[in-house]
């Protein structure tokens, strides 16, 4: 298979964002939070008759966790939603841990002020506008989102997602205060371990279904995978490569060049994990922002910054965020046909415009606006039954659909 000129080079690639990023990346003192109020609605998860986990996180375990099985998963007990400071629709889960609520709610605010600290450094806008082309089409050819401060920006979402999802294995260890367990993942280097040993489609999947296939174990602040989740994790990770690879070789066999098997594949590539689709066998991948460079005579790593800035900034979030339970309402998804707008509060990048893209071309359905940001989309529906199967199609990809 031709590779038509595709710029593909992790190793590249994650020196650029290294470059990019400089070391005054998130530096000086961590990004805070304003005091703000939330109201928050719980629901408690249904899991099978017999069985630890819902229809959905089965569903997902058995086409895409291969060789995980049930008792390897850790089920949130209940899903909360809410809307952030920023009035936009989200979705988290807790329990079974003792953390609460306020973990997803007040992880969400870091994100927040992250996401604001990167779009607002100055030197990393100016490093980024001063790519050149090669190093723009390597992006574009590697990473799913392409812009250096995009990228950035989705790393601190991910980050936000780890802190929340491993919120579900903090009574495994022992710890029930929120910053606590925030500063002991970043101290045991567990955001490291996250980007060393899961693939993003399992990481994004299994959060948007309030599931882990993982356990911890640690004291004293230092936290650590058990060795039966190490081994677990890199062989699930190795049967994706695997997978990834096997449908690029189908396309080869059909005659298809390396783009036009992209384009072909998209949605069973984004299933599996696209980005390992044209990793040359036997390369061990790495998160482009887990990779360590010397830039300018200094080490810059810039998952790292980012974890260390989430944390801060989820202190603070902790100390000032006011959360309140209110009783579930009925849905007010009663839409009528037409255009409509509604949440989706688990979208966090392209990969998921992607995805939710394939579910409407399905349907045959309008789709009008991916709103990444403000997590909504914008369509027009034919009929209500029309709108119904894509809401159940969007459901079973492990979205949350809110209302507008």
């Amino acid at each position: 298979m031709q590779n038509e000129g595709i710029r593909y080079d992790r190793a590249a690639a994650a020196r650029i964002l290294a470059e990019v990023a400089g070391a005054d990346f998130l530096a000086g003192p961590a990004p805070a939070v304003a005091e703000v109020s939330v109201d928050y609605r719980v629901e408690e998860l249904s899991p099978e008759p017999g069985g630890s986990l819902t229809t959905g996180q089965r569903r997902y375990l058995e086409s895409y966790m291969r060789p995980c099985g049930p008792d390897q998963v850790v089920s949130a007990t209940h899903r909360i939603t809410w809307r952030d400071s920023h009035g936009i629709a989200n979705s988290g889960h807790i329990g079974p841990g003792p953390l609460g609520p306020v973990l997803p709610i007040a992880a969400r605010e870091a994100v927040i002020a992250v996401g604001e600290a990167i779009a607002g450094a100055d030197p990393v806008t100016a490093r980024s506008d001063a790519l050149d082309d090669d190093a723009l089409d390597v992006l574009a050819d590697t990473s799913t989102d392409q812009e250096p401060a995009e990228i950035f920006r989705v790393g601190a979402e991910a980050a936000g997602r780890a802190l929340v999802q491993h919120g579900m294995l903090a009574g495994q260890v022992g710890i029930e205060d929120p910053v606590e367990f925030a500063e002991a993942m970043c101290d045991s280097g567990l955001y490291g371990a996250v980007a060393s040993t899961w693939f993003w489609e399992l990481q994004a999947s299994t959060y948007r279904r309030g599931m882990i296939p993982a356990s911890l174990e640690g004291s004293g602040g230092r936290l650590r995978y058990t060795a039966d989740t190490v081994a677990l994790l890199a062989e699930m990770k190795r049967r994706t490569i695997t997978d990834a690879h096997k449908v690029m070789d189908r396309a080869r066999e059909e005659g298809l060049g390396v783009r036009a098997a992209i384009q072909r594949y998209h949605v069973e590539l984004d299933q599996i994990s696209r980005q390992y689709a044209l990793l040359p066998s036997g390369e061990r991948p790495v998160c482009l922002g887990q990779r360590a460079h010397q830039v300018d005579g200094q080490r810059v790593q810039p998952l790292a910054a980012v974890a260390e800035a989430l944390t801060g900034a989820f202190r603070s979030a902790v100390a000032s965020v006011r959360i309140s339970e209110i009783p579930e309402s009925a849905s007010v998804l009663g839409f009528a046909a037409g255009e409509q707008e509604f949440g989706v509060p688990d979208m966090t990048c392209r990969h998921c415009r992607v995805t939710i893209t394939a579910v409407f071309d399905a349907q045959a359905a309008e789709l009008i606006e991916v709103d990444l940001h403000g997590k909504r989309v914008r369509a027009r529906f034919t009929d209500a039954g029309q709108r119904d199967r894509i809401f159940a199609d969007l459901r079973d990809c492990g979205y949350t659909v809110a209302d507008g």
